[in-house]
């Protein structure tokens, strides 16, 4: 067994299981649920403690805390969930260091195209967006398609018109670039190569509120480098997101063709539905899929109960968890041994 050790509010024990080929950290399960609680992701990846100084981690931490502050001030409130987890997403999408919205990666073009989704537990309604390239945020596209539309899903310059008829932020596609993306897509560009940070980098959040709904949401730049109107798993209900109440939520993290080919999300929630598996198992077995196919990331999972886990097959993966108990915690590399 292992011990993650991130708390801050107060030194909550976070019990670990690991298999050859992933790495799982379960939440405390007590006998009642918390009133609310929120986990996010920010990417995985090789995300090794030698290799990142102290201010570039204090940066990332203060990132994640501020997601969790944001989805925390919903659900303490008595906000849903679903709001929660797009509060928490959006701040990850207007923060540079996350590949999602401002900070995004390019793609060959020397674009941005982003993707985004979110569903409801409650009904299992869902919107998402795809190869959007001038909505500020694209999670709010999302959403806007799921409570605004009678779809689920629209791409590219349907989507960007879709978010300006209902009233969104519109910004220049050149509102996504940083110096430190374009330096990243002329390295790939020039070597023809893709260092496994070029491939990750999706942020999401679940959440379950006061009134037991869960909900989860997925946004991301994609990959460096990517050809132009290439989809990854982030839009994709089912692949990277998914949410059920009385089941579980789930967004993803990773190389997203693989992540489509298991259909990573829909898989976990119906190994905890149909098999009886815990949510740690059921993501286990899922990136193990995965893994088997040659591909490598991470999920986050809220569980019916309040139980939540994250579990990743890569060498870390930015993370976090909040809730009523006045617990907050978040970690970005490999459990400790």
């Amino acid at each position: 067994m292992r011990r993650l050790l991130i708390t801050i509010a107060a030194l909550a024990a976070v019990a670990c299981t690991t298999t050859a080929r992933s790495a799982g950290e379960t939440g405390m399960a007590e006998s009642t649920r918390p009133d609310w609680r929120i986990v996010i992701h920010g990417g995985a990846g090789v995300l090794l403690r030698q290799n990142m100084s102290a201010d570039k981690e204090a940066a990332y931490r203060a990132g994640l805390e501020a997601s969790l502050a944001a989805g925390a001030d919903v659900l303490s409130a008595g906000g849903s969930a679903v709001d929660a987890v797009q509060a928490a997403v959006i701040v990850m999408e207007d923060d540079e260091l996350f590949n999602a919205g401002k900070g995004a990666v390019m793609t060959a073009a020397y674009e941005h195209e982003l993707d985004a989704s979110i569903m409801d537990g409650r009904d299992r309604n869902a919107g998402a967006v795809a190869g959007v390239k001038r909505v500020k945020n694209p999670i709010l596209a999302a959403r806007a398609v799921m409570d605004q539309s009678e779809h689920v899903m629209f791409a590219g310059e349907g989507a960007d018109a879709f978010a300006e008829s209902v009233g969104l932020d519109m910004v220049e596609n050149s509102y996504f670039t940083t110096e430190r993306r374009l330096k990243a897509l002329e390295r790939v560009l020039e070597t023809q190569s893709r260092a496994d940070a070029d491939r990750h980098g999706t942020v999401g959040a679940v959440a379950i509120d006061k009134d037991g709904n869960i909900a989860a949401a997925t946004t991301t730049g994609g990959m460096t480098a990517k050809a132009p109107g290439r989809i990854g798993d982030s839009p994709l209900i089912g692949a990277a997101t998914y949410a059920q109440n009385g089941v579980c939520a789930v967004s993803a993290t990773g190389h997203g063709e693989y992540f489509i080919r298991v259909g990573v999300a829909k898989t976990i929630c119906t190994r905890v539905e149909l098999a009886g598996d815990s949510i740690d198992a059921a993501a286990q077995n899922a990136l193990g899929q995965v893994a088997d196919l040659g591909g490598d990331g991470g999920v986050i999972v809220m569980g019916a109960d309040g139980q939540y886990a994250y579990v990743f097959n890569s060498q870390g993966m930015y993370r976090g968890m909040a809730d009523s108990t006045g617990a907050l915690e978040t970690a970005i590399f490999e459990v400790a041994e």
